[in-house]
């Protein structure tokens, strides 16, 4: 269902902390017979761990735990795959989390497929989700891009996972959200419901906000009007603005 409107489940553990679980599937994408996007196991499994990464990185939880649902063989494609998640922790400073892998051991596949969830823990009043107020400022950061669009894992203009770490310390930023195959304007509608807002359109440059964003290759954020946003490594894009209904 999502927690307040967001590709996250929170489940609060006591008075002082909460579990925060996300997952992302991925199918079609990999070096296979049947595959749609032809690319190595290895960039299908960094970019499928970085979705879910940055859903739970997103709402301030620190992810504790990963499990691995790969639908193919343990080797090659398994391998690939999970060296392609080792090095994306890596990437983003992230460190050893504990991983639950499963392959596929029965039944020759012609298509790559597979499932990965996270699971972090978060301070109860720290929780970074539904925080957005009237008169908040919309800002997309990233380019939303599918399949073959995305040029490579280092793609210049896509979202990596550490820039939600340099998002996450700004106090002025309320919300931060990732966004996937719905596109900006429907995950800004959902943000807009569940703080009792509308959105007000005021694009400062462009960006097509009912496009797929694949595999979170941009997010939006909302903040006060009082915010320096100088040392962000890409340049963000404003969209507009919350006002009350």
């Amino acid at each position: 269902m999502g927690y307040k409107g967001r590709d996250v489940e929170v489940v609060q553990i006591d008075s002082n902390y909460s579990i925060v679980t996300a997952c992302d599937s991925c199918g079609g994408i990999g070096l296979k017979q049947n595959d749609v996007v032809k690319v190595s196991p290895y960039i299908t499994g960094r970019f499928t761990v970085r979705v879910v990464l940055m859903e739970v990185l997103s709402v301030n939880a620190i992810p504790k735990t990963i499990s691995i649902a790969i639908s193919n063989e343990p080797s090659p494609t398994g391998d690939e795959i999970i060296n392609g998640v080792l090095e994306e922790l890596k990437a983003a400073n992230l460190g050893s989390i504990p991983m639950a892998i499963s392959t596929e051991k029965n039944i020759e596949t012609s298509q790559t497929a597979l499932g990965i969830t996270v699971v972090g823990i978060c301070e109860n009043d720290k929780i970074r989700a539904a925080k957005s107020r009237s008169g908040d400022f919309i800002y997309c950061l990233g380019i939303p891009k599918v399949g073959n669009e995305i040029n490579g894992l280092y793609d210049n203009e896509i979202v990596q996972l550490n820039y939600i770490k340099e998002l996450i310390k700004l106090n002025e930023i309320n919300d931060i959200v990732p966004i996937g195959s719905k596109g900006i304007f429907e995950e800004i509608e959902m943000l807009c419901k569940n703080v009792n807002c509308k959105f007000i359109y005021e694009p400062e440059g462009y960006v097509d906000i009912y496009k797929s964003a694949g595999p979170s290759t941009c997010l939006v954020f909302t903040c006060t009007e009082h915010i320096n946003l100088s040392s962000l490594t890409q340049n963000p894009i404003k969209l507009g603005r919350l006002m009350n209904l």
